[in-house]
């Protein structure tokens, strides 16, 4: 540093101790930024790039933003993925000798955000430390803005961290080498971006434990997780460089407690946000959101990341809900008190934090002022687990009193300026306030008297900070004064100023009242709020418990208003719904009616082989069976009219996933990924829900492939499954395989047309109707004849083929174009199937960004005739029927002589003429 300036020696020195964070150094009114970070800043946050002599002959490059609007600035730059280093003036510039001491007051990185308004009221934002030792897989997660921190371990494995990132997504991890090599590698895939630090631990684990959480049994934790933790405390005291008293609870938990949802089934059921624009609207933490506060909407997404595995705590939820749901005045009042609840656990973290100001305060007080009331109306209902509630509640009313007592009713925001505290709080403040008053008045009082003695009626008396108190007299009326009396001190274009020496003798003792008053606000201030942090735990405490209520009101005001019922939760095996509905498919179509669907997934048929057209309801059908569980579990009611549920361990699903471009795999290879993890984690109190089994590879394969992993969950898992395919020759497995039953979504075939009726029955389906299904979806006209065509000479080339094997052989019937397609042909690009039949249903985003017909449309009928002579004989009416039935397109040239084979020798047996 030898050849620079004091001041950039001392930043130089300053840097030293953040290499990894853009240093924001404070100079005056602004903080500066040198060297590299000057160059970085300038380029993202588009500000100017200047330079500054440091004592080298090189300029020095150096940015800067105003210290009042740094807050904007800082935010910008860790959303970026940047640290920032805030570095402050911790002397008076007046008394330092030589360079005013700065030292580092705290680094703001992407997980240690304060500023909430950033983050989103209903947000986390979690910083998670890592460990990797013995085999195990130590995470801990903290939330800085309101101090929940919670610490799991598991087999260090990618696919379990990739499961705890689904419900944390932390912006930020801490860790060794190892372990965040392995946290950032299974972030990356799944598109996510976290700021992976490397910190180990200085000192004694046990010690950084105990002095942050004195009350914990760190033995009784594995080492992992002990680990884990102190990694991460030892890094939010380094970069936060103050108390972190509400970090004071641990909430341990085993991630078996919960039901497993990897990050496939996460997002093809879009629990949180939806797959096509990843917005909250048309998710299950959208429909079911009706919370009234902030920290119940994060305590909302957290039960639906993680639903309960534990029948009796499930029970207690739905036996709180059930109260509630049928008690709608008790639920209302309950939702306007809780309307009136601040969010107290970003509250208590600023007050630990120390940047609570004084309306944050008045804050607390009135949320703690609604605890009564709100006991009060649990107290009207008939609910032991809401009794119980209740009763733990803490109203804490010492602190509001405390709060009351001392905080004006309307305080500044500001903690510097005074105005704070109530009259009467506090003696000393109240003799000040006297002075400064009495003083205000004596100069009132002063420059009434020399308008009087000097005749000036436009003199008056001012005051600014550089000056003090003046007096000032325009220049027309400078002859009126007394000579001798009037000190000049500020000439003005029209006026003069001047002081007298009452007015400065005054002027001084107002001047120290009001100093000392602001000072002592102040301190009354800073001490009432460490009275408050020392009561940090019943803070938390209740606010867990208010948390808690108001997703339970939230899941019954739901509930009620969509004609939910209570599920019943069984140990058993069986999964009967009767009715049962998508909830969020229902809802985003207000005023339509839901076709309702029956399941039942059994001991002696665990397997359901779906088949149907597209767009005739498979995936959503499949999707609300999984969806009605996970309500279950996480202790809501459920979209049927009645529901007995086992616990479900795991959900896979394999659902309309698309091409890993980025990891260079395909939607076949994706699809034998997800399957192998389901081959190896299932269990037989598993749900497995496939769609479209064995597709993106070729018929022959995707068929073998799909009846070997349907013979493997019936054989060696056991567990529950649905399966749709458009392999209809599947269906055979229904012979061979106890516990598998086909069904499929109905179609009614007229003379008149086709519709799709949104009901599963049982059996198997004949056909795809795919051609039919790409002209609803609106192919251009051009496109569906063509199929039509080519569909056709397919047929007839495969009927000339059967006639060289056998020239007695008779001839197939295909499906043809639907006539009302001749009678009246649409524009190219129209969506109308048959203008004859009917206005064609609106078309719909489904959950997962799939356009599908409307559920909720009147179904559409289209002209569908069927050609052929009529048969001779029952035997060959049966034959005809069959060969109706026939799905030509998925038959190989094999099957098709077997099978005209096989029809001509029943004809001759019967003695039909061929």
């Amino acid at each position: 540093m030898a050849g620079y300036t004091p001041m950039m020696q001392q930043y130089l020195s300053v840097k030293a101790e953040a290499q990894d964070a853009l240093l924001f150094f404070r100079l005056g009114d602004f903080y500066e930024m040198f060297f590299d970070d000057a160059l970085t800043a300038a380029r993202e946050l588009e500000i100017t790039l200047t330079g500054r002599e440091g004592g080298q002959e090189e300029r020095i490059p150096m940015c800067g933003v105003p210290y009042h609007s740094a807050e904007g600035y800082i935010t910008r730059l860790v959303d970026k993925g940047y640290k920032v280093a805030i570095c402050e003036q911790v002397e008076d510039p007046a008394t330092a000798k030589g360079v005013v001491r700065r030292e580092i007051v705290r680094v703001v990185t992407p997980g240690t955000v304060m500023e909430t308004k950033n983050l989103g009221e209903g947000a986390n934002n979690f910083i998670v430390g890592t460990a990797e030792t013995d085999g195990r897989y130590g995470f801990a997660a903290c939330d800085l803005t309101t101090g929940e921190l919670y610490v799991t371990s598991f087999p260090a494995s990618g696919e379990s961290v990739r499961n705890e990132l689904n419900v944390y997504r932390p912006a930020e991890a801490v860790g060794d080498a190892a372990s965040l090599r392995r946290l950032s590698g299974e972030a990356a895939g799944a598109g996510r971006s976290v700021l992976c630090t490397e910190r180990e631990v200085a000192g004694d684990v046990f010690e950084t434990l105990r002095g942050q959480f004195p009350g914990e049994r760190w033995e009784d934790h594995e080492p992992a997780r002990r680990l884990a933790v102190a990694r991460l405390v030892a890094y939010l005291g380094e970069t936060q460089k103050r108390s972190l008293s509400h970090l004071s609870t641990v909430k341990s938990y085993d991630p078996k407690q919960f039901m497993a949802l990897d990050a496939f089934t996460r997002r093809n059921l879009e629990l949180t946000e939806t797959v096509r624009d990843r917005s909250r609207r048309g998710s299950l933490l959208w429909l079911l959101d009706k919370t009234r506060t902030a920290m119940g909407a994060r305590l909302l997404k957290r039960w639906i990341d993680q639903p309960l595995l534990d029948a009796v705590s499930i029970g207690k939820r739905l036996d709180a809900v059930e109260a509630l749901h049928g008690s709608w005045m008790q639920r209302e009042e309950l939702r306007t008190e809780l309307r009136e609840v601040y969010d107290l656990e970003r509250l208590v973290g600023r007050i630990a934090y120390g940047s609570a100001n004084a309306r944050d305060l008045n804050a607390l007080r009135a949320s703690l002022e609604r605890v009564p009331a709100i006991r009060a109306v649990l107290g009207q209902l008939d609910s032991a687990p809401l009794a119980e509630l209740a009763g733990a509640m803490d109203d804490c009313a010492d602190i509001a009193s405390a709060i009351a007592a001392a905080i004006a009713d309307e305080p500044p925001v500001s903690v510097r300026e005074g105005g704070l505290i109530r009259p009467g709080y506090d003696a000393k403040l109240d003799e000040l306030h006297v002075a400064s008053r009495d003083g205000k008045k004596w100069i009132a009082e002063l420059e009434r008297q020399e308008r009087e003695a000097t005749g000036i009626k436009s003199l008056k008396i001012g005051f600014n900070k550089v000056f003090g108190y003046y007096l000032e007299v325009t220049r027309a009326n400078l002859g009126s004064l007394p000579e001798g009396r009037y000190e000049r001190k500020q000439t003005l274009a029209n006026a003069e100023r001047f002081v007298t020496p009452e007015l400065k003798e005054k002027e001084a003792l107002i001047l120290e009242a009001e100093e000392r008053m602001v000072d002592l606000e102040y301190s009354l201030f800073a001490e009432l709020r460490d009275r408050v942090a020392a009561q940090i735990p019943r803070l938390q405490k209740l606010a867990e418990q208010v948390a808690a209520l108001d997703v339970l009101q939230s899941f019954a005001e739901v509930s009620a208003e969509r004609r939910y019922t209570r599920p019943r939760l069984t140990n058993g095996y069986d999964l009967i719904v009767r009715d049962g509905r998508h909830p969020v498919v229902e809802a985003v179509a207000e005023g339509a009616t839901f076709i309702t669907n029956d399941s039942s997934l059994t001991e002696d048929a665990s397997i359901l082989l779906i088949t149907g057209p597209n767009m005739a309801g498979k995936s959503t059908y499949m999707r609300q069976v999984a969806m009605i569980s996970i309500m279950a579990q996480i202790g809501c009611f459920v979209p049927a009219k009645s529901a007995e549920l086992p616990l479900i361990d795991r959900i896979f699903t394999r659902i309309g996933a698309a091409d890993d471009l980025v990891g260079g795999q395909s939607t076949f290879m994706v699809e034998m990924k997800d399957i192998q993890v389901m081959t190896e984690q299932a269990t037989a109190r598993s749900l497995v829900i496939i769609d479209e089994l064995g597709r993106g590879t070729s018929t022959d394969e995707g068929m073998a492939i799909a009846q070997a992993v349907i013979e493997y969950v019936h054989d060696a898992i056991g567990c529950k499954a649905l399966v749709s395919t458009h392999f209809h020759e599947l269906a055979h497995l229904e012979q061979s395989l106890a516990k598998l039953r086909n069904g499929c979504m109905a179609v009614k075939e007229s003379a008149d047309g086709v519709t799709f009726l949104r009901k599963l029955v049982a059996g198997a389906a004949d056909s795809s109707y795919g051609i039919y299904c790409a002209q609803l979806a609106g192919l251009p006209e051009s496109i569906v004849s063509r199929a039509y065509g080519l569909l056709e000479s397919t047929a007839a080339a495969t009927r000339e083929a059967a006639a060289s094997a056998d020239s007695g052989g008779g001839g197939l019937t295909v499906r043809e174009r639907p006539s009302a397609y001749d009678a009246a042909e649409p524009a190219s690009g129209a969506a109308a199937p048959a203008a004859q039949a009917g206005p064609a249903p609106a078309e719909q985003a489904a959950p997962g960004g799939v356009v599908q017909l409307a559920m909720f449309a009147e179904p559409v009928a289209s002209s569908h005739p069927e050609k052929g002579r009529k048969p001779a004989s029952a035997q060959a009416d049966r034959l005809a029927d069959k060969l109706r039935k026939l799905d030509v397109m998925r038959m190989t040239p094999l099957q098709a002589l077997e099978w005209l084979n096989d029809a001509r020798n029943q004809l001759m047996e019967s003695g039909d003429p061929l």
